[in-house]
């Protein structure tokens, strides 16, 4: 008997950061290159979960996430892959016999054909070669329901925070050549996709050797910024996250030269606004040294969002540590903030320390943290009333602007996946920006 050919469906899980949505998204292309369709995990042959191990929250959904995707109706095989997978393989591996793990990402479509042949299946779409295969972007924004793309052009991370154990997962920084990045760009233009957002784990240690930068040395992400700009004619831009010391004057002035065609938004973590804490944390800057980033950052663009992630309850963080911490983030009126407990990670530094905070007492400073964080994103929207800035329109009369903050479209708004001036009117009672598409000169 010959080999059976069937419609065999393949689903992707994504949980964590920004760079696991774009290495999920690439999992997407290469599965449907490899001849299955994208479908429901109920309805799939393959159910992907992209693992994610930042937290102990994390890896908890994780696990969950892996039962619950082996517990589907059609009893799928599971590939997990990821952070976790890669730090607990045979933990995940031993809460189901249909769970396998690929520790490599790009491996994860060779391996679901592989589960297809041990039973004797051969997806029907199966592309006969490589010019087959879905190479456009925009066909994964699309089949995700999204308009703006991620382009990875970094991962690992050669820092050694007290508190993360991301670096034993992803292992040593290192770069994409930037003629692939540039080459990734193109193509997203070409498909139609009105935003990339740059990205990596550590995405201001991104360092091509092969190629040289305006000082003379290896190209950094300042110069990858301006290749993108140079050579493509993608209409928007975005960086993902970038450690404070890693926003150098250089990367504040291809911001600001682009005339708007790269947000100006920096998301950058801060952890902590107590310096005292920072230095616990292993953190590789101070308070005084971040707020000089945003002062810098504002002087050149004074409209510029600023985002940041933030721990409360780090061992050993006092009362007055926290209320330190509280205090420079009203001064530095982020627009917005992601706070997070602390969660000890085992085999960290600072999960063995013996000063853990009680957990009452972090869900206190995490709630008042939360409730100052949502009062300054809405200062934020309110000082933005009157100005214009491009939106990326993902749903019908809604985006996301250049601020990353949403909007609510009023009138006549374009189709979803373009690129739209709003000038921005009011912010209504629930705290949402509202605008309208803006004249043409």
């Amino acid at each position: 008997m010959g080999e059976r050919h069937a419609v065999l469906g393949a689903a992707v899980e994504n949980l964590g950061c920004r760079v696991n949505r774009v290495e999920s998204d690439r999992m997407v292309r290469d599965l449907v290159g490899a001849g299955f369709s994208i479908v429901e995990p109920d309805e799939a042959f393959v159910v992907v979960v992209n693992t994610c191990a930042v937290t102990g929250e994390a890896e908890a959904k994780t696990r969950k996430a892996v039962r619950r995707a082996a517990a589907r109706a059609l009893r799928p095989y599971v590939i997990a892959t990821g952070c976790a997978a890669n730090l607990h393989a045979d933990a995940l591996a031993e809460l189901s016999e249909r769970v396998v793990v690929e520790p490599l990402k790009t491996e994860v479509a060779a391996r679901a054909l592989a589960l297809a042949d041990e039973v004797g299946l051969v997806p029907q779409g199966t592309a006969a070669d490589d010019a087959a295969l879905p190479h456009e972007p925009l066909d994964v924004a699309r089949t995700l329901g999204r308009c703006r793309l991620g382009v990875k052009v970094q991962d690992g991370c050669d820092n050694r925070c007290a508190y993360c154990i991301v670096w034993k997962a992803r292992g040593a920084s290192r770069s994409v050549p930037a003629d692939e990045v540039v080459a990734e760009v193109r193509r997203a233009e070409r498909a139609g996709v009105p935003e990339v957002v740059l990205t990596g784990v550590n995405l201001g240690r991104y360092e091509d050797a092969s190629r040289t930068g305006a000082d003379g040395g290896a190209l950094g992400l300042a110069g990858l910024l301006a290749r993108v700009l140079d050579e493509t004619g993608i209409a928007h831009v975005r960086l993902s996250s970038i450690e404070p010391p890693e926003v150098t004057d250089e990367l504040i002035q291809a911001v600001a030269s682009s005339k708007g065609r790269v947000a100006p938004f920096f998301h950058m973590p801060l952890q902590s606004g107590c310096t005292a804490t920072l230095a616990r944390m292993g953190r590789l800057y101070t308070a005084d040294e971040y707020r000089d980033v945003c002062a810098r950052i504002r002087a050149a663009l004074p409209a510029a969002a600023l985002s940041c992630d933030l721990i409360v309850g780090f061992p050993g963080e006092s009362d007055e540590e926290f209320a330190e911490s509280f205090s420079f983030c009203h001064e530095m009126g982020f627009a917005r903030m992601h706070v997070f407990r602390y969660s000890p990670r085992p085999g960290t530094p600072a999960a063995a320390r013996a000063d853990q905070v009680d957990p009452a007492v972090k869900a206190r400073r995490s709630a008042q943290m939360r409730a100052a964080a949502e009062e300054m994103a809405r200062a934020d929207r309110l000082r933005r009333v009157g100005s214009s800035e491009l939106a990326v329109v993902e749903a019908p009369a809604a985006g996301t602007l250049s601020s990353f903050h949403h909007v609510e479209i009023d009138g006549e708004a374009p189709a979803p996946g373009t690129l739209a001036r709003v000038t921005l009117d009011y912010v209504d009672a629930a705290g949402v920006l509202h605008g309208r598409v803006a004249a043409q000169d």
